[in-house]
């Protein structure tokens, strides 16, 4: 990479974006930070001041024409774009036979439609110098079957197995492409989906007996976008889950 990364990150004014945010600046990299909703974004620009490294700006991913005119802009004004962390996501716990055709769709719309064509847009920008890395930002109910997550569940399956064909494609380009799959991680959107006890069930499966911080998932961010940590990995998914997609049968508490 580099020798001052430019990241964009989506979904960064809160939650894990806001920590991936926090960690690419503390690595002293350049942080792009997109976020769909304002009052995220109020909060994010009076978190961080006014920086040199970073610019926070609107961005709504499934609308392809502002990702387009984001990405280019980006390229103009701040810098050749080095890494790209998909990190904005909706979610919603609801039965299968509860689960109306349009809620499906706006979750696919957001996490995986989203999902693709930001990674699509930075991939034809890092081509153009020397490559890059994307992390697209999973889920431990995109690689089991989660209750309560039939269009969430389908969305991050689907970035899993996205980032796969992603990764065989742009290798050539010298871009890498790798997921995480966060388990219960305590964020906005978690406190949101887990009531207490939907918390109960997930302390009871995840052998580390808690949910994780959003820097945990930064940490494995950053490692994924360093090409001289993980420059010969690509089209992985690391389960950040506090082994959760690793139990089987454990002692009850």
């Amino acid at each position: 990479m580099s020798a001052q990364p430019t990241i964009l990150v989506t979904g960064g004014a809160s939650g894990i974006g806001f920590a991936i945010v926090e960690a690419v600046l503390a690595a002293g990299w350049r942080a792009v930070a997109a976020d769909v909703e304002p009052r995220n974004l109020a909060s994010a620009r009076r978190a961080f001041g006014n920086r040199d490294d970073l610019r926070i700006e609107q961005l709504d991913v499934a609308d392809e024409d502002a990702v387009v005119w984001l990405v280019a802009n980006c390229e103009r004004e701040f810098g050749p774009l080095t890494g790209v962390v998909n990190s904005a996501g909706i979610g919603r716990n609801v039965p299968a036979l509860e689960t109306s055709a349009a809620l499906f769709r706006q979750i696919l719309n957001v996490n995986l439609v989203g999902s693709f064509i930001v990674a699509r847009e930075a991939a034809k920008a890092m081509r153009g110098h020397g490559g890059g890395g994307i992390v697209n930002l999973a889920s431990v109910s995109g690689v089991a079957g989660n209750e309560g997550r039939t269009a969430y569940g389908a969305s991050k399956g689907g970035v899993v197995v996205m980032t796969k064909v992603l990764a065989v494609e742009f290798a050539p380009l010298g871009i890498r492409v790798n997921a995480i799959a966060p388990g219960p991680i305590e964020t906005p959107m978690v406190r949101a989906m887990h009531g207490d006890a939907d918390r109960a069930v997930w302390l009871d499966r995840v052998p580390q007996r808690r949910y994780g911080a959003p820097s945990e998932i930064a940490s494995a961010a950053l490692f994924l976008l360093d090409a001289g940590k993980s420059g010969y990995m690509t089209g992985q998914t690391i389960c950040v889950d506090g082994g959760f997609s690793a139990a089987g049968m454990m002692t009850a508490r």
